[in-house]
């Protein structure tokens, strides 16, 4: 079972826990409770999202059995070098895609078209514009795009039935369970777009990963079905991923990932006794 959605590492910001801090301690507990094998991380909201890249790859490192990594970018912020943060993500920490936040900025042809030139799936906050679908679609049909939370963290009933039509209509338009508080929706865009359509995802380290896997099995679907919402599907999305000896140009040169004593990071510390009692 593979988690496609957690936030990890600090942010540098104090307006709430997604710009300040995402610890995984308790994360990591509850997942290996819950039976979720490996986690897709992503930096929680920073000013600088190269630091942000850095320090989630130091966790990604510190388990590369147990986690997988995603770029994050500042679509606007980050313009003219999207290119080589995510050359540097891919090429030095093995990281598997990208992520944008309509909160940072919207999303941006640069963007798109990087993602187009290492293969790698995006996954975009749309923040309840669900419309912006259209238009990804339409524009990038090779690159494939996963709409998280059905569309909208805020519960807008109306986005995230809005997304359902697109999950339907587009072949690479996707979306994760995470945050999903009405279940009809969630059971309605399993049986009109499919399972293939649908990862799991939690949100975490502030959702309970627990939880959000119920829902996903008390959709009932058939084990085949299951599997696919669960881990297949996001296998599938990243098998595309360029290799090395076929990246673009424009990378960078590959940073230490390790801490200012050189030390790999979280060989010590409170999270080596995590990794101790979950394997």
């Amino acid at each position: 079972m593979i988690d496609c959605h957690c936030h990890a590492g600090k942010g540098d910001g104090l307006t709430g826990p997604w710009d300040t801090a995402a610890p995984l301690e308790q994360y990591v507990r509850r997942a290996a409770q819950a039976g979720i094998q490996r986690t897709v991380l992503f930096a929680a909201f920073h000013s600088d999202y190269s630091k942000a890249n850095r320090e989630v790859a130091r966790i990604v490192a510190s388990r590369p059995d147990r986690f997988y990594g995603f770029a994050v970018v500042n679509a606007a912020q980050d313009r003219g070098r999207v290119a080589a943060m995510v050359g540097e993500a891919v090429t030095r920490f093995g990281f598997c895609g990208i992520k944008v936040h309509r909160h940072d900025a919207p999303i941006t042809r640069e963007v798109c078209e990087v993602a187009r030139a290492f293969r790698l799936p995006v996954l975009y906050d749309v923040t309840g514009e669900v419309s912006v679908c259209e238009l990804l679609a339409q524009e990038y049909p090779d690159v494939n795009f996963i709409i998280p939370h059905l569309g909208s963290f805020a519960d807008d009933w109306r986005a995230q039935l809005a997304l359902i039509d697109h999950l339907v209509r587009h072949p690479n338009i996707y979306t994760d369970t995470s945050g999903v508080r009405r279940f009809d929706l969630l059971e309605q865009a399993a049986q009109r777009a499919g399972a293939r359509k649908i990862l799991f995802g939690s949100d975490g380290p502030w959702l309970h990963p627990g939880v959000e896997l119920a829902k996903v099995r008390a959709l009932e679907l058939s084990p085949a079905d299951e599997q696919m919402v669960l881990g297949g599907n996001f296998l599938r999305l990243i098998s595309r991923v360029r290799n090395r000896a076929k990246l673009p140009a424009a990378v960078t040169q590959p940073s230490a990932i390790h801490n200012e004593r050189g030390d790999p990071w979280l060989a010590r510390g409170p999270m080596r006794e995590v990794w101790r009692q979950v394997g």
